[in-house]
Parts: C-alpha cells; sequence; structure tokens
C-alpha cells in the first residue's frame, strides 16, 4: 500500500504542476470519468496513452471495472490510501482514481490534417475551467480538432481535465500554438476563420442567412476578460457576435463557444 512518503507518489505529485508535467510529458487524470475515457482511448487507438492508475481501496471496489478495464489493457494499479490519493488530487473531495497519462498535444499540421470541418481556436484563454469546457463543447459539436495559442491554459491541467468530462482524450489537441501560423494554416486546409466577439459585424442569424455557417470553419474564441484584440480579429475572415436576446450584458467565453461550434454544426449537417 503506497503512502504520501511513497516515492512514486512524490514523483506524480509533481504532475499536479503545469512545469512538472512539461519535464515528465506526463498529467494526472483524475475521478471515474477521465480514468474510464483514458482507458478507452488507451484500448482503441492511443496504446500506452495511461501509463498507470493509482486506486485507493475503497475505489478499487466501488469502480472494480474500471481496475479490470485497466488490467486488461497492462496497465499498472497501484493501490494508495486515501491520504496519498489526495496528493494527487486538486479536488476538495478526491474520488480514489488518478490515472497517470501521457501529454496528449500533437502538432498543428497533425490537428489539422486531412479534410477538417469544424475547428476550435483558444486564443490566450487562461481560465482552465473555461478551458476543458471549451473542449468538451467541441468534442459535443462534432468537432475536428481544438488549437489553443500561446499564453492560453493548459488543457492537461486538473481543472482543464475535469471540466472536459473525458472529451480531452476524444479529439486532436494542439497547445501552446502560434496564432498567425495556426489561422494560416487553417485557411490551407480549406477552413474560413470565424472570429467570435460582440464587436461582429455580423451576428449568427445573420452569418447563418449568408451562407458563412455552411462553410468548414475554424472559430477563433479570445480572452475571457478582454475578448479578441483588433490585431486578432483582423486576422480572421469575418467577426461574428453571438445575438442577445435579452437583457444580459454578455455570454462567457464557455457559452459563447457552445453557442457558435453548435450553429455551425447544426447547419453543415443540415447542408450534409
Amino acid at each position: 500500500m503506497l503512502t504520501q512518503r511513497s516515492g512514486r507518489v512524490r514523483d506524480a505529485r509533481k504532475l499536479t504542476r503545469r512545469q512538472g508535467r512539461a519535464k515528465a510529458g506526463l498529467f494526472l487524470a483524475e475521478g471515474p470519468q477521465a480514468v474510464r475515457e483514458a482507458l478507452a482511448a488507451t484500448a482503441d487507438e492511443r496504446p500506452g496513452l495511461v501509463t498507470e492508475l493509482y486506486a485507493s481501496p475503497p475505489a478499487a471496489t466501488r469502480y472494480a471495472d474500471i481496475i479490470d478495464a485497466a488490467m486488461a489493457a497492462g496497465v499498472p494499479v497501484h493501490h494508495a490510501d486515501e491520504p496519498a490519493l489526495a496528493e494527487l488530487s486538486e479536488t476538495i473531495t478526491p474520488q480514489g482514481l488518478v490515472a497517470v497519462c501521457r501529454l496528449l498535444n500533437v502538432p498543428l499540421d497533425a490537428a489539422l490534417a486531412g479534410t477538417p470541418r469544424l475547428v476550435a481556436i483558444l486564443a490566450e484563454a487562461r481560465d482552465p475551467g473555461n478551458a476543458g469546457t471549451v473542449i468538451r463543447c467541441a468534442d459535443a459539436a462534432g468537432a475536428d480538432a481544438v488549437v489553443l495559442t500561446r499564453g492560453s491554459a493548459d488543457p492537461h491541467g486538473g481543472k482543464s481535465v475535469r471540466a472536459s468530462a473525458g472529451s480531452v482524450f476524444h479529439l486532436p489537441i494542439c497547445t501552446d500554438a502560434d496564432l498567425e501560423t495556426t489561422v494560416a494554416t487553417a485557411r490551407r486546409r480549406g477552413l474560413a476563420v470565424l472570429a467570435a466577439d460582440g464587436a461582429g459585424r455580423l451576428d449568427l442569424d445573420e452569418a447563418e442567412a449568408a451562407g458563412l455557417l455552411a462553410r468548414p470553419t475554424a472559430w477563433l474564441f479570445g480572452n475571457e476578460a478582454h475578448g479578441l484584440p483588433v490585431a486578432t480579429r483582423d486576422l480572421a475572415d469575418e467577426v461574428v457576435r453571438v445575438p442577445i436576446y435579452g437583457r444580459a450584458e454578455s455570454l462567457n467565453l464557455a457559452t459563447a463557444a457552445a453557442v457558435c461550434l453548435y450553429a455551425s454544426a447544426r447547419v453543415q449537417r443540415r447542408v450534409r
């Protein structure tokens, strides 16, 4: 039984920090949902994605199916006491399951390979919960990839992974990308670039009426507090705003992203 003083636990604890993740090339996925999705990806298309699994005795009993799936995939399972699992958790109430996974980052060209139809680009989106939620929304909308530019939150952080509800394991994710290179690459792949911003010339309804949403699209989303600066908006083919029908001043990043991504997905599916 591993404890807080165990070398393995101390090493895994370093992965709760971005610097530690970058140095080791590993990150932590906590909780049954994230661990299930990580193991499913390991079994289906990413052998070796999960390198080891930590489980407290109560969690090992409660989630016996996950332990069985890990063993079937050849993933080492370490039993640790609850204080040790708490060391690896970034939540108030740890769930007793933590998987150590290889970083998911893929090169930009690989993330946008083939003929993508819907991509989310996060430009300096710094809130990890928002980053994870946008990844979840992109996955739900059937997007082909998510790109996070330099200055954005790390999608491998605990809060991002939890907010994604396992979606980090479902689609290609590129991190630390150069914004101008990303936009240029998206265009080479045949994607129109639409910037989501309250200063947009068109709203979503008008963009749909103009036929913009039927095209393969990369949506560009900005910083939570400051939105997209003028120089970034100028990189886009069109700036589009989400219409506000009530009295709310605006929508937060994740909500606006969900609305835009689903608007494109709905029109694209109808056209196809």
